[in-house]
Order: C-alpha cells, then sequence, then structure tokens
C-alpha cells in the first residue's frame, strides 16, 4: 500500500484548531469510554522485562524494540501493546468483576510494513482491560461491549461537531452495529482478499464488528493475525466504520473476551508457540491465577483522523516517513506533524 490523497482534500481545521481538537477528543472519549465500561485511569509502562512474557508478539514476524539498562542485568523491550500487562494489574491492584482500567499506550511498530494513510511506525491507543465472572465469556457479552464502545465514539462525535461546525460536513457515524463473523464474510466473498471483504462490507453496513480473528478459516487461512495468548479466537474481533473521507473501511479497535486456560492451552499448540508455557505470565494463567477478563485497544490517531476528517494519519501525529509519503502529502498541500 502508499499513500494516496483523495482528490480535491482540504481539511476541514486549521494545524491549530487540529491540535485543541485532538486533546478535547481525547478527554471526551476518555470520559465517556470510562464511564460507560466502569474503567478507571491507570499509568502503565513504556517497556517491559524482555523475558517476562508480558510483551505482545503480535503476529510473531514485529521484531520489539530493546536496549539494556546501564545498572540493571535485565533487558527491556518497548511494549507492542498492554494486552498481558493490563491482566496482571488488574490482580495486583484488587479489581474486581465489573471495574476495569484504561491507560495510554505508546508504541514503537519498527518493521511496520504498510506506512500509508493508516499506518506508522508510532502507535498511541487507549489500552483497556475489565474483569469478568465466567458466565461473561460469551458473545452476547462481546457484543454489548462493542455497542458501548461505538457509543462512546458516536457521542464524542455528536460534542466535537457542536464545538466545530465545520466538521458537520463529515456526516454522522452509524451507530448501530452490524455484527459479522470473518468466516461469512469469506463465504460471502470468496474471491476477494480479507480488506477486500471488509470494504465490501463496511461500504453497505457503515459501522461493523467482525468476529473471530487469529483462527484459520475454511480457506485455511485467518481473515487477519492475532496473537494465541491474549484474545480467545471465538470471542474475539475488530470494530470498524467506513470512513467518508478515504472511501475504505476503518479499523478503530481490536478487543475481545482474553484467553481461560483452556483456550490458552488450545491456542498456544495451535500457533505452534508451545515454548511460551514456561513464561511467567503463561504459567500463571494455565494455572488459573489471574483474573478472567475483556479488553482492547482503540486507535487514538484512527480515532482523531476519522472525527477531524483528516485524510492522513500524519495529520494528527508525529512521527517518521518514508520520502514517497513525504512527496506525496506536500504534492496535496497535507501538513505532516
Amino acid at each position: 500500500m502508499q499513500t494516496t490523497i483523495p482528490e480535491g482534500y482540504k481539511s476541514l481545521l486549521s494545524i491549530y484548531d487540529t491540535q485543541k481538537a485532538i486533546s478535547l477528543l481525547k478527554r471526551l472519549f476518555e470520559d465517556r469510554l470510562g464511564a460507560l465500561l466502569n474503567l478507571y485511569r491507570v499509568s502503565a509502562p513504556l517497556f517491559v522485562e524482555e523475558n517476562s512474557g508480558l510483551n505482545d508478539n503480535l503476529n510473531g514476524y514485529e521484531r520489539p524494540v530493546s536496549f539494556d539498562i546501564l545498572r540493571s542485568e535485565h533487558r527491556a523491550q518497548v511494549v507492542q501493546s498492554l494486552a498481558k500487562w493490563k491482566r496482571v494489574a488488574l490482580k495486583r491492584y484488587g479489581f474486581y468483576p465489573g471495574k476495569g482500567l484504561y491507560t495510554d499506550m505508546n508504541a514503537i511498530r519498527r518493521d511496520e510494513d504498510e506506512l500509508d494513510n493508516l499506518h506508522s511506525v508510532y502507535v498511541d491507543q487507549w489500552d483497556w482491560e475489565k474483569v469478568i465472572l465466567s458466565e461473561n465469556r460469551n458473545l452476547d457479552y462481546l457484543k454489548l461491549t462493542v455497542m458501548d464502545i461505538v457509543t462512546a465514539i458516536c457521542d464524542t462525535q455528536d460534542t466535537m461537531q457542536a464545538i466545530y461546525p465545520q466538521l458537520r460536513k463529515l456526516g454522522k457515524l452509524e451507530r448501530r452495529v452490524s455484527f459479522v463473523t470473518a468466516q461469512e464474510l469469506e463465504d460471502r466473498f470468496p474471491d476477494k482478499t480479507p480488506r477486500e471483504r471488509e470494504n465490501e462490507w463496511l461500504r453497505e453496513h457503515k459501522t461493523a464488528f467482525i468476529i473471530g480473528i487469529g483462527k484459520k478459516l475454511k480457506s485455511g487461512k485467518p481473515h487477519d493475525g492475532r496473537a494465541p495468548d491474549y484474545d480467545d479466537w471465538d470471542l474475539n474481533g475488530d470494530i470498524m466504520v467506513w470512513n467518508e473521507v478515504l472511501g475504505c473501511a476503518f479499523e478503530l479497535s481490536s478487543m475481545g473476551i482474553r484467553v481461560d486456560p483452556a483456550s490458552l492451552d488450545k491456542q498456544l499448540t495451535l500457533a505452534g508457540c508451545d515454548e511460551r508455557r514456561g513464561l511467567p505470565y503463561h504459567r500463571a494463567l494455565l494455572n488459573g491465577e489471574l483474573p478472567l477478563t475483556i479488553g482492547g485497544g482503540i486507535g487514538q490517531s484512527r480515532l482523531s483522523m476519522l472525527l477531524l476528517g483528516k485524510a492522513h494519519i500524519g495529520e494528527v501525529q508525529a512521527s517518521i516517513w518514508d520520502e514517497k509519503t513525504v512527496k506525496a502529502c506536500e504534492a496535496a498541500g497535507v501538513v505532516l506533524l
């Protein structure tokens, strides 16, 4: 993929107003998300110990940024997400069922191979996690949580458009969520790639949650990669909306009900990752020592792009871009931060 700026695109806000709007948007969304999901803000690490097993392996090929520490024998890794750390934190901080946490997560994805309108080496997201009961480990609970998150997004948009009337040109996001499984998409569009399937579905349904990310479909391939040791592949998914500015399906959140001992045991074997069983985090989970949870990440720059009508993620975050991206944006009058 490469950067493509839509013909005739012009930012609805000046750079100054964009900075003000991003700050307001983040405060509004955090408050609404916390209220709807019963979450409290906590502090989170930028890096974790390399051998702790707490870092997210993502799709398995991304190399985490690591470094040694002068006065310590440990090596540290910059987090790639906080999916595992949050679950440990919920136990350490004494959270009980129905209560959860959220935090700012900043990561460096140096192996990102799609530097384009939506992808950057720098990742910023709200990571959240909530303790649940065993009876909550089902699709109905997952769907209710998805609808609460979509409500928080749409409520934030309503407030932003009231304060910045020029944003009303973007129209309103669809509050109704279309739930569809990755297998249903493959069955309906067997000759298309996963991204093409998403575009076909979102073009019609506008807001959707695609269920079942990580496990192999009938084709023998997963819809998308997902590490085997945090989401239950049968109880997870992606929140996506239709982006009118870019004319494509637009992922806002990767989330799901987390693995319990049984599903972790199964998924580690399916993914060929049995060597992880000896890591401290995985041992604790397999022994039933961690709480059952639901959680995910919500892209801060992605949400800012969407609600402010931006064509490139570099308009709402500061990062480093390749020469082609810089030239394409300069030619279109797009200012990269």
